[in-house]
């Protein structure tokens, strides 16, 4: 097996400690390859080489380290094949989404390498005679990248991109499970001209390299993607330090479907946004709520459907859902099914781990839909991460939104209707970073803000103009050539 090593200061070196571990392909079990296992001294190694590459990097023109970003993109183009194979085979989504999720690494590169002939300031006028005002961006430094498994290319461009073109360098802790698309794309960005030390690839579990990032001195800023539990100890130790921290955390998303709904459209987008990539999305769309006439044909359609989804291993171009990432994370979905048949939700269909034939092999869950289910359930509450979704029968507007508030998250939610009045009714009084009106909860575009409100986030964003102001601190200039000392604000 191929041993993937940490990239530090322009080298690929082994952790340390010598500590390795393997990963499996959560499909058939076979194995993928062996990977370096970093500890905190590994992550000291990296941060010393960022904030030396910090000192040059920084004074690079930003034009031309947008340029680095747009051969970097046309790379993932030219790779896209192979990074969506290798995606399938670490984490189990089909074929197809994982070029969407290259793609999106290809639409964030671009864009942000836009941002190196804009990252745009301010000129005003001054209250005084013979003064100029203006306003910058400025590199914070050394970033702490922790990112997760279910978008191993596209959400490490989301925090990159901004960071680099901003001129920041980078130490990055990517989740254990995908390691192999990290080096891939470290690889990549090397190809593409970044120089050595402005990208430092540190692979190990959170527990060890993880916390050593986020409590490192010389790190001033952390941009995190992951559970609510480790965000919020995440943000805890960032106040201790004080440093800046930009949170991306867990979602419970609904889908209201109103009484002049296309059903047969909303059929299509709760399916879609329930159960693509097995339901392991932050915005997957894990609550139904519709209204109480038309529920149960909505809830026959969707069991209809879903009764014939196909399992497998995602290279196959027919299967429609992969397995879950891990053993854990399969019994941990499958414990909800007791959860919500105890609660007195109705199972209607799936329910089971799915061990039939080469699906024995993998982490298979059937896609399982509860009905009648109320807004306070356990299941109707808490990520569970997986291939479920509960349909929540209410009987106005009023109270759809109010039941698709009442979560302790506000990522995304969408809302199906023909009433363009209901439409602005609900874009007015739903309260999540994202939403959809006659679409799904996934399918976020990179030109606009991502992130949610309450518990998912703590008020940063990922992508569009808003990632810039993460990875920046504005500074305001003053430049008086009057001759005389000027007092703004002073009588005279």
């Amino acid at each position: 097996m191929v041993e993937y090593k940490n990239y530090i200061a322009g080298k690929w070196v082994e952790a340390r400690s010598g500590d390795t571990y393997v990963r499996e392909n959560p499909a058939t079990g076979e194995e993928i390859g062996t990977f370096t296992k970093s500890g905190a001294e590994d992550v000291e190694d990296a941060v010393a080489a960022a904030s030396e590459a910090f000192k040059t990097w920084r004074l690079y023109p930003a034009p031309k380290r947008g340029e680095i970003l747009y051969r970097f993109g046309q790379l993932l183009i030219d790779h896209k094949e192979e990074m969506a194979r290798m995606m399938t085979e670490e984490m189990g989504k089909v074929i197809s989404e994982a070029r969407g999720d290259v793609q999106e690494g290809v639409d964030m590169s671009f864009y942000m390498a836009g941002e190196g002939r804009r990252q745009f300031g301010q000129t005003t006028p001054s209250e005084l005679p013979n003064k100029w005002n203006m306003s910058v961006r400025k590199p914070l430094g050394v970033v702490g990248m922790i990112t997760p498994w279910n978008f191993p290319v596209a959400i490490p461009t989301w925090k990159s991109m901004p960071a680099l073109v901003t001129g920041n360098t980078i130490v990055w802790k990517p989740a254990s499970y995908t390691a192999r698309l990290a080096v891939k794309i470290v690889e990549l960005l090397l190809e593409a001209g970044l120089p050595e030390g402005v990208m430092n690839l540190v692979i190990g579990g959170g527990n060890d390299a993880g916390a050593a990032l986020v409590k490192h001195p010389d790190v001033p800023v952390i941009s995190f993607t992951g559970s609510n539990d480790v965000g919020r100890a995440t943000a805890i130790e960032c106040a201790r330090a004080g440093k800046q921290v930009s949170l991306e955390m867990g979602g419970k998303n609904a889908i209201i479907v109103l009484d002049d709904a296309d059903v047969e459209l909303a059929v299509d987008g709760i399916l879609w946004s329930a159960f693509g990539t097995s339901g392991q999305r932050c915005t997957a769309a894990s609550r139904v709520i519709a209204d109480r006439t038309l529920a149960g044909d909505l809830v026959d359609a969707l069991a209809g459907r879903a009764g014939g989804m196909k399992l497998g291993n995602g290279l196959d171009e027919s299967v429609d859902i992969g397995p879950v990432v891990s053993a854990s994370q399969l019994e941990r979905v499958h414990a909800y099914m007791a959860v919500g048949k105890d609660e007195g939700a109705d199972l209607v269909i799936g329910g089971e781990v799915a061990r039939d034939g080469d699906l024995a092999s993998g982490y298979f869950h059937q896609p399982t839909i509860f009905a009648n289910a109320t807004g306070d359930m356990r299941i109707s509450q808490e990520e569970i991460f997986g291939p479920v979704t509960t349909v929540i029968p209410t009987d106005s507007i009023e109270e759809a939104v109010n039941v698709a508030n009442n979560v302790k998250y506000g990522l995304s939610a969408a809302v199906y209707t023909r009433d363009v009045n209901r439409a602005f009714a609900a874009m007015r009084d739903i309260y999540t970073g994202i939403l959809y009106i006659n679409a799904g909860t996934i399918g976020a575009e990179i030109h606009l803000p991502f992130g949610g409100t309450k518990g998912t986030g703590n008020g940063h964003r990922e992508s569009g103009e808003a990632a810039l102001d993460v990875y920046t601190e504005w500074q305001s200039i003053y430049v008086d050539y009057s001759g005389t000392l000027q007092r703004a604000q002073i009588d005279t």
